[in-house]
């Protein structure tokens, strides 16, 4: 079993017109800029991505939105400084946005990979973020019903990686990605190191299961 690709360009080419993408990271920490730019490159529309923002300035996300390749952006946060492209692109009408808090975002991710029906949460309970979702009373408290967010691809970013597609993450990078790989029909990952030898057990964040294709890429914007 090898799940290592020779180059970017070859792990985002399954990727089709109007899919659904988790893009792991959060700030600029554990974003796979390399593979992001690689979708650019191979020319998929209409996307929904789903991340914890939407992208700041002219590089990750950004870069996707500038070229209007995205149809519907679900995050937590779409406004975070320097997110001019996705404010463009939104007042003009061109986007549609999804807000999830940021827990709720990371547990319906979880809920999806574990193959969990849903969940409540107090959060958003009594705001328009409620509306149209079932709504319960526990103990005098009111609750939120949440479904699982899945998607057709994740692209994300680990600091070392095998054949097998285990992955182990540095500090903060772990962030979104280990639960994104899990929740993804097909996960692609670029790591900045690829192991020859396979990554010991202990070290594992994410097991190789849950990973289609690996591709080493070292270089950071």
């Amino acid at each position: 079993m090898d799940k290592r690709l020779a180059d970017l360009a070859s792990a985002v080419a399954p990727i089709t017109d109007g899919a659904s993408v988790m893009i792991g990271g959060f700030g600029s920490s554990g974003i796979p800029f390399g593979l992001i730019d690689a979708l650019l490159e191979q020319g998929a529309t209409a996307l929904t991505i789903i991340s914890n923002n939407a992208g700041a300035g002219e590089t990750g996300i950004a870069k996707l939105l500038k070229a209007g390749r995205v149809a519907k952006v679900i995050c937590s946060y779409p406004r975070s400084p320097g997110s001019i492209w996705f404010e463009r692109r939104y007042e003009a009408g061109e986007i549609a946005l999804e807000v999830v808090p940021q827990g709720t975002m990371a547990e319906r991710i979880r809920a999806a990979g574990a193959g969990l029906g849903g969940f409540l949460t107090p959060t958003a309970y009594g705001t328009l973020l409620a509306e149209g979702k079932e709504t319960r009373m526990i103990d005098g408290r009111g609750y939120v019903l949440e479904s699982p967010l899945h998607a057709d691809f994740a692209l994300l970013r680990a600091e070392r990686g095998d054949r097998w597609g285990n992955l182990s993450f540095h500090a903060t990078a772990r962030n979104f990605n280990p639960v994104m790989a899990a929740a993804a029909r097909h996960s692609i990952v670029e790591v900045r190191h690829m192991s020859a030898e396979p990554l010991n057990p202990e070290h594992v964040v994410t097991p190789g299961i849950f990973i289609q294709s690996v591709v080493e890429y070292g270089v950071r914007p």
